[in-house]
């Protein structure tokens, strides 16, 4: 294993610590338009059940971003290679859209998001940094296996909501496009894949924090 990189310095860690209370507090713009469903498949006024269950599962989707800005956040700040630090900043960029598509869509269903964002924030950082630390090619793996089981579990999230919600569909099959991508991209770049307990940690810890933003 590396050596531990040396502090970051003091400017990009506060520029860090900004874009955290940000994600966290603040309401992300997206340099994109949200993606919408074709106007053949407007649906009729969905059911308050179909409303309840469309929120929990945006609110889920809203964590997993707000993780994202975490983790790229913290590992940009870890890494002592400039061209990797602007690949995950550029990674980043595309993550910030989806987390204000994510929050556009809950506030049009009446939604709210998840009460534990700081928590889900913190804990994400921290596993970023973590990452960092073991170097830059298992930092870029870390990537991969997060991206990997993210496009997953958006796929399950095209299984569970409504049919007739477009909208959200729209947004989800976008996301899990660029989810994918964000893998490929990583493993072009270098990634060494981390070890199989990693992954079972990171699939366990996932699993909490999705079942618990759905409600909370």
């Amino acid at each position: 294993m590396p050596p531990f990189p040396p502090p970051p310095p003091l400017d990009r860690l506060l520029s860090s610590v900004q874009q955290g209370l940000h994600t966290v507090f603040g309401k992300s713009g997206a340099a994109r338009a949200m993606p919408r469903a074709a106007e053949s498949q407007v649906a009729p006024p969905p059911s308050a059940k179909q409303v309840a269950l469309s929120s929990a599962l945006m609110r889920v989707n809203h964590v997993g971003e707000v993780c994202a800005q975490a983790l790229y956040q913290s590992q940009a700040l870890m890494t002592r290679n400039p061209a990797l630090r602007a690949h995950f900043a550029h990674a980043a960029i595309e993550e910030k859209d989806h987390l204000a598509w994510t929050q556009q869509r809950l506030d049009e269903l009446g939604g709210r998001v998840s009460l534990l964002c700081p928590l889900w924030y913190a804990g994400a950082f921290g596993m970023g940094c973590l990452a960092g630390l073991a170097g830059d090619a298992y930092s870029l793996g870390f990537v991969v296996e997060t991206e990997r089981q993210v496009e997953q579990h958006l796929a399950s999230h095209m299984d569970r909501l409504p049919e007739e919600d477009h909208a959200s569909r729209a947004i989800v099959a976008q996301m899990k496009e660029e989810e994918a991508r964000h893998a490929d991209e990583a493993m072009a770049a270098g990634a060494r894949l981390v070890p199989q307990p990693i992954k079972a940690a990171m699939k366990f810890a996932a699993g909490v924090m999705t079942q618990t933003a759905h409600y909370i």
